[in-house]
């Protein structure tokens, strides 16, 4: 299998996903003024910061249920469907590095910005604003994200992510993390860059049934 270099580009947050024009820090369309992290940050006065701690509670995490009413009500899908908890689930694994099944801000800082590049990304496909977009173009936009992928392997995420041969935003960010959580996984495991591992069954099983 391929994948994108390893050097940067796409799952690295603090940048720029490849093909998407954004500036970090850009205000998310639809999202009452929140803004999209960058880096640097400091909590003294910022409004999303008093909002998580808010919604985490007092162990200041935040699991898939709170993650999910935190998103609905910052009003990050826009016109959108809300994300439904399978995603949240995900994306809390997709950054679950102390494996707590929870998300501290630092966390939460990551998903914020990678959420507003695959949403910004989602629009420039989604060109008749129908809440949709069709087989090719999430072919294509794996492709502008850098993904090399078989024709076979892109029909079978197609497939696993399309309803009534549409992909919804909610299955498309879903699709998005689950290509990122699991080509970090294959990658720590490559150590000479050579898209090819061996697994013990064991471990290929926590990496994919915790994602």
């Amino acid at each position: 299998m391929a994948y994108p270099g390893y050097g940067g580009g796409y799952g690295n947050f603090s940048g720029q996903m490849p093909g998407v024009p954004m500036q970090m820090g850009q205000p998310f369309g639809g999202c009452s003024g929140y803004p999209a992290y960058a880096d640097s940050y400091s909590p003294a006065g910022d409004s999303m910061w008093s909002y998580f701690t808010a919604v985490a509670g007092q162990d200041g995490e935040v699991d898939a249920e709170e993650l999910q009413r935190c998103l609905t009500e910052s009003g990050i899908s826009g016109t959108y469907s809300p994300f439904s908890l399978e995603t949240c689930r995900i994306m809390i694994a997709m950054l679950d590095r102390d494996y707590t099944g929870k998300m501290g801000f630092n966390e939460f800082k990551e998903l914020w910005a990678a959420l507003n590049a695959w949403k910004q990304h989602f629009m420039i496909i989604d060109r008749d604003r129908s809440g949709t977009v069709e087989h090719h173009e999430l072919s294509q936009a794996i492709a502008a994200m850098g993904y090399r992928l078989s024709p076979q392997t892109l029909t079978v995420i197609v497939k696993r992510y399309s309803k009534n041969g549409r992909i919804f935003f909610d299955d498309y960010v879903a699709c998005c993390v689950k290509l990122h959580a699991l080509t970090d996984f294959f990658r720590r495991r490559d150590h000479l860059l050579q898209g090819f591992v061996n697994f013990i069954y064991d471990d290929f099983l926590q990496g994919t049934m915790s994602i």
